[in-house]
């Protein structure tokens, strides 16, 4: 077979037997299209360590519109020049599980990456995103409640908007599909579950979601381009910044900084990197590691106040 026929059915295992979802899948397409279209590749045996250093050559020099996610000063960024690469390999593994003489993924090395920082907000600042919704309207319950939950949770804000209506409130805990199908559970604090039943206990409709978009005069809305209730991710996205203005948080406040937020906030308070790790639903604790500066202030703090104590 020709690589366009191991790539088809790469892309089917990773859809199927992976679990990944539909956007991945047609990301790895994009992403090793472009791989084999420039290295006129037709066999495994063409993909060869020289023409992946040139295609490494190539997309370094690639320039897109200014507006182009992962796209910085013209060029792509080196992060995004790793999502082709790590397509890439995964290709590689999948050929030689198929017994195919391929080059070893273990000799694409990833582009180094400026280390991430994390967007954060004070303590302060969050008490007043999550006060900001006031009132007892429909709307300011529902956007109290979201608010709560992305706290409480540390959801993201896909998994948040798929949520259903019938959460069993008993529990103080559901679980939740994320990525990968991933299933893991989140707990409800106090506060997140009393915000919930008040904006439940108000709702009139029969609809399944359980953050719905509402019109002005409190009544459920469908959307205009989906026909659902459901609120999208961009929604709730748009919800955040607006509460945050209201809140006077100059900084950027969306629902992943709240995330963040969920994250310090267990660390600042004792948890572990794994506790942690499993909550946020990261399938690698390298992702969980952004958080370690969280920690490492902690540890700084101990440390100036025991150490030496009886030198003072």
């Amino acid at each position: 077979m020709d690589l366009d026929e191991w790539k088809r059915r790469f892309l089917e295992y990773t859809e199927i037997e992976k679990g990944r979802s539909v956007k991945t899948v047609e990301n790895y397409d994009r992403y090793l299209s472009r791989f084999l279209e420039h290295a006129k590749a037709k066999q495994p045996s063409d993909i060869t360590s020289e023409r992946i250093r040139e295609y490494r050559l190539w997309l370094n020099r690639q320039y897109s519109t200014p507006k182009a996610k992962g796209v910085i000063g013209g060029t792509l960024k080196r992060k995004t020049q790793n999502y082709y690469l790590i397509a890439l390999r995964a290709f590689l593994k999948y050929l030689m599980r198929q017994e195919i003489n391929v080059l070893s993924p273990e000799k694409i090395e990833l582009a180094k990456t400026p280390e991430r920082e994390l967007d954060l907000i004070s303590s302060e600042d969050l008490s007043r995103l999550l006060c900001a919704p006031e009132g007892q309207s429909l709307v300011a319950l529902r956007d109290r409640a979201i608010l709560e939950l992305l706290f409480s949770t540390g959801l993201r804000v896909s998994e948040l908007a798929s949520l259903p209506r019938d959460l069993d409130l008993a529990r103080d805990e559901f679980t939740v599909r994320g990525k990968g199908e991933k299933v893991r559970i989140v707990f409800l604090s106090l506060r997140a579950k009393e915000a919930l039943e008040k904006y439940l206990s108000k709702r009139v409709d029969v609809d399944p979601a359980l953050f719905i978009q509402i019109g002005r005069g409190g009544e459920a809305k469908l959307a205009k381009k989906s026909g659902s209730l459901r609120l999208t991710p961009r929604s709730i996205e748009r919800l955040v910044k607006h509460y945050a203005i209201k809140a006077g948080i100059s900084k950027k406040v969306t629902p992943h900084v709240i995330r963040h937020s969920f994250a310090t906030d267990l660390l600042e308070n004792g948890a572990d990197i794994r506790s942690v790790q499993a909550l946020l639903g990261h399938a690698n604790i390298a992702t969980t590691q952004i958080y370690t500066h969280v920690t490492d202030a902690r540890l700084r703090e101990v440390h100036k106040r025991f150490h030496g104590a009886k030198r003072r």
